[in-house]
C-alpha cells in the first residue's frame, strides 16, 4: 500500500492543479465580462444604436419629423376650445358702506367642469383714482345642490379668513372659494364682508370652471399619448431583448426607465376621474407628473456624467449627489401639492400664498436647489464635451443629445412664459398650473413636446433589426478584420481607420498567396 500510494499522488496533484487553473480562468473570464473595459474600446462593446448608422441627411429628417409632429399638436391646440369658461353674477349694493351677506348661485355643472372657482372684483364709489390697500374679513359658506334639488352643507362650518383689498384705479380680483372636486350639480355660496370701510359701488362675481369641450379634448389626447407610449415602449424593449443588460448603454437603461414613467405621466387612469369624484385620482395624476419630470432631470445628470466614467459608477460618488439634488426638488413639489390638497378639502377658502407663512421659505428653497441643479448640469455638459469631443461615436452621442435637449428646453421656456406671463392671483398650486393656459395649444404643446422628445430618443437609441448580426461579426476578430468597409465607418477618425487598413492589407496578402499558388 505504501508503495502504491506515492504513485497515485502525482496524477492527483496534477488534476487538482488543472482544476484550480480552470476555476481561476473561469473567474477571470466572468470578471472580464461583468466589468466594462477601461480603455476606449469599451464604448464599442455597448449594444449598438441606430444613432451610429444615421447619416447627416437622416439626422435632419429626424429633427424635421420631430418638429412636424410637434407643430401638428400645436395647430390642433390653437383650433381647440378655451380651457376656462366664465359666467358672471352682478350684485348692486345701493352705495351701502356696509356689506351684508348674499348668495351666489352657480350654473348647472357636470363632471367635465372638473373644478370650480368663485372670484370677485370690488368697484369703489370714487371719481378719482386712488390707491387703496386694506385688510378685511371675508366669510364663506358653501352649499351643494344635488340632482333631486336637495341642499347639503358641504363643510361643517362657515369659514372666515382675512383678505386684502388692493386697488390702484381698478381693484385686483380676489379668490372667494375654490372647489377641486365637484360632487354636486349646482352650488350656492354665501359670501359676507366685514370691516370693509370704503365706499363700495358694486361687487362683480365670476364663476370659473373648466370648459367641457376642453375636458373631452384632454381625455382623447391623453388616451392617444398613452397608446403611442405603450407601443413605443414595447418596440424599444423588443429590439433590446437580443442583447444582455450588461451590454446596454446608459442611454438604453434610462430610456427603458423613462418610457414607463412617461406612460404614467400621460395618466391612463385620467378618464376615471370623470366617473369617480375623489381627490385620490387627482393626487395620483400630480404625483405621476412630478415623478416623471424629476426622472427626466435625473436622466440628464446621469447621462452627461455616466458617458464620461465608463465602469466607475459607484453608488455613493455617482448616484447619491444626483439623487439628493433631484430628490429635494421632488420632495418640495410633492409636499406643497399634498399640503394644498389636504387643506382645500377642509377649507375652500384656503390659499397657500395668503394663508401659509412658510410658502416664501419653500419658494426660496426650491429656487436655491434649482440653481444648484442648473450649475451642476452645466458643469457636466461642459466637461463631457471638452473631454470626449475627439472620441469616435461618443462625440456623436453627446452632440445629438445636447442638440435635441437644447431645442426642448427652449420650447419649454417659451411655453412657461406664455403660461405664467399673465398677472393673475390664483388660489392653488395645481390649479395655478392649469388655469394659466390661455387656450388648448399651451396644454397640448407641453404634453406633445415631452412625448415626442422621448419617442425621438427611443428611435435613435434603439438598435436596428440587423444590429445583433453586425455586432457578432465585429466581435469576432476573424470576421472583423476581413469585413470592415467604408460603409461600416460612417463617422471616421484615425482610430477607426486602423481596422479598415489592416483588413485591406490582409486581403492583399491573401490575394498574392492565391496568385502564387
Amino acid at each position: 500500500m505504501d508503495a502504491e500510494f506515492p504513485a497515485l499522488e502525482p496524477p492527483l496533484c496534477s488534476e487538482l492543479k488543472h482544476l484550480c487553473k480552470r476555476l481561476q480562468e473561469a473567474y477571470h473570464e466572468l470578471t472580464e465580462d461583468l466589468t466594462p473595459l477601461r480603455d476606449d474600446r469599451c464604448y464599442y462593446r455597448l449594444a449598438p444604436m441606430r444613432l451610429y448608422t444615421l447619416s447627416k441627411r437622416h439626422f435632419v429628417l429626424v429633427f424635421v419629423v420631430f418638429f412636424v409632429c410637434f407643430g401638428l399638436t400645436v395647430f390642433v391646440g390653437i383650433k381647440g376650445p378655451k380651457v376656462i369658461q366664465t359666467s358672471e353674477a352682478y350684485v348692486s349694493l345701493n352705495n351701502s358702506k356696509q356689506l351684508k351677506a348674499f348668495e351666489v348661485h352657480s350654473n348647472p355643472l357636470s363632471a367635465y367642469n372638473q373644478q370650480l372657482w368663485l372670484t370677485c372684483v370690488v368697484e369703489l364709489n370714487q371719481t378719482r383714482e386712488t390707491s387703496v390697500q386694506m385688510n378685511f374679513s371675508m366669510t364663506v359658506k358653501v352649499d351643494g345642490v344635488a340632482e333631486d334639488g336637495t341642499t347639503k352643507f358641504i363643510r361643517n362650518k362657515a369659514h372666515n379668513r382675512t383678505r386684502t383689498l388692493t386697488c390702484a384705479g381698478k381693484c385686483v380680483e380676489m379668490i372667494v372659494a375654490h372647489l377641486g372636486y365637484l360632487n354636486y350639480t349646482k352650488y350656492t355660496v354665501t359670501v359676507g364682508f366685514g370691516h370693509l370701510k370704503v365706499p363700495i359701488k358694486n361687487v362683480n362675481f365670476t364663476w370659473k370652471t373648466y370648459n367641457p369641450a376642453f375636458s373631452r379634448l384632454e381625455i382623447w389626447f391623453r388616451f392617444v399619448f398613452v397608446v403611442l407610449t405603450f407601443i413605443v415602449t414595447c418596440l424599444f424593449v423588443h429590439l433590446l431583448r437580443k442583447f444582455s443588460v450588461r451590454d446596454w448603454g446608459i442611454e438604453h437603461k434610462w430610456v427603458s426607465v423613462l418610457l414607463p414613467l412617461l406612460l404614467l405621466y400621460n395618466d391612463p387612469f385620467f378618464p376615471l376621474s370623470f366617473l369617480v369624484n375623489s381627490w385620490v385620482l387627482g393626487t395620483l395624476d400630480d404625483l405621476f407628473q412630478s415623478v416623471f419630470l424629476c426622472a427626466l432631470l435625473l436622466f440628464w445628470l446621469c447621462v452627461y456624467h455616466g458617458i464620461r466614467v465608463q465602469g466607475e459608477r459607484k453608488c455613493v460618488t455617482f448616484y447619491l449627489p444626483k439623487f439628493l439634488i433631484v430628490g429635494l426638488l421632488w420632495l418640495a413639489s410633492v409636499t406643497l401639492g399634498i399640503w394644498q390638497t389636504v387643506n382645500e378639502l377642509h377649507d375652500p377658502m384656503y390659499q397657500y400664498r395668503v394663508d401659509t407663512g412658510n410658502f416664501q421659505g419653500m419658494k426660496v428653497f426650491f429656487e436655491v436647489v434649482g440653481s444648484v441643479y442648473v450649475l451642476y448640469l452645466f458643469f457636466l455638459v461642459v466637461r463631457a464635451c471638452s473631454e470626449l469631443r475627439h472620441m469616435p461615436y461618443v462625440d456623436l452621442r453627446l452632440k445629438f443629445l445636447t442638440a435635441l435637449t437644447f431645442v426642448v428646453l427652449i420650447i419649454s421656456i417659451v411655453i412657461f412664459y406664455l403660461r405664467f406671463g399673465a398677472q393673475a392671483l390664483q388660489d392653488n398650486f395645481v390649479a395655478e398650473l392649469s388655469t394659466h393656459y390661455q387656450n388648448s395649444a399651451e396644454f397640448l404643446s407641453f404634453y406633445g413636446l415631452l412625448n415626442f422628445y422621448l419617442y425621438t430618443l427611443a428611435f435613435v437609441y434603439s438598435p436596428s433589426k440587423t444590429a445583433l448580426y453586425e455586432s457578432q461579426l465585429k466581435d469576432n476578430p476573424a470576421f472583423s478584420m476581413l469585413n470592415d468597409s467604408d460603409d461600416d465607418v460612417i463617422y471616421g477618425s484615425d482610430y477607426e481607420e486602423m481596422p479598415l487598413q489592416n483588413g485591406q492589407a490582409l486581403r492583399a496578402q491573401y490575394k498574392e498567396g492565391s496568385d502564387s499558388d
